[in-house]
């Protein structure tokens, strides 16, 4: 990652935009967040949430001191079957309404190689705010997206979490406790 931080900051020397660190907003129409859980053992689920928002604050001399924050709406979760996304709306789960919100607030982030880091932050969801780490890879970044001409960035990162962390444990450890989330951004830099 340090590698092409550094490439990213010459390139965006040259242009005369590296004196602070630039905000990238997500692209909505090419972000997810994509998760999965075990349902009593005989398949895996998946869910996701898709056109969040977010942005992301990049540190080219220091990448440890960017920073992200995004948020969706809990009642934008996609499931594939409208009678699981109405249970998992109800009680039984995060008695959901209108307005409610799924946030991540990076608090922390270390560079472990050329392109890899571990973003911490703070979960929030369900009323609960948990600290999850994110193993981060830095895709690409480039001065100049191919289609629109702005810098841009893409990342994947995963993580695993608790659903009792966050009080939608319902029928656990039948339906696994452990759901594997996997992300996947894009973002340009804000104008």
């Amino acid at each position: 990652m340090k590698q092409t931080l550094i490439a990213a900051a010459l390139a965006l020397t040259t242009t005369g935009a590296l004196a602070a660190p630039q905000t990238y907003t997500l692209d909505p129409s090419h972000s997810q967040v994509v998760f999965s859980y075990n349902h009593l053992g005989f398949s895996t689920t998946y869910g996701m949430f898709a056109g969040f928002e977010g942005a992301i604050s990049f540190d080219a001399e220091d990448p440890a001191a960017s920073s992200v924050s995004v948020s969706m709406p809990l009642m934008s979760m996609m499931t594939g079957w409208q009678k699981r996304f109405d249970h998992f709306m109800t009680e039984d789960f995060f008695g959901a309404s209108e307005g409610d919100m799924v946030t991540f607030t990076s608090t922390a982030i270390e560079v472990t190689g050329d392109n890899t880091a571990k973003i911490t932050g703070d979960l929030s969801m369900n009323g609960v705010t948990k600290a999850v780490t994110l193993d981060a890879t830095l895709n690409q970044s480039l001065e100049a997206h191919p289609m629109n001409g702005k810098p841009w960035m893409g990342f994947d990162a995963t993580t695993t979490l608790l659903r009792s962390d966050f009080g939608v444990d319902k029928f656990a450890p039948y339906v696994s406790d452990e759901i594997d989330v996997k992300i996947s951004i894009e973002a340009g830099q804000a104008e």
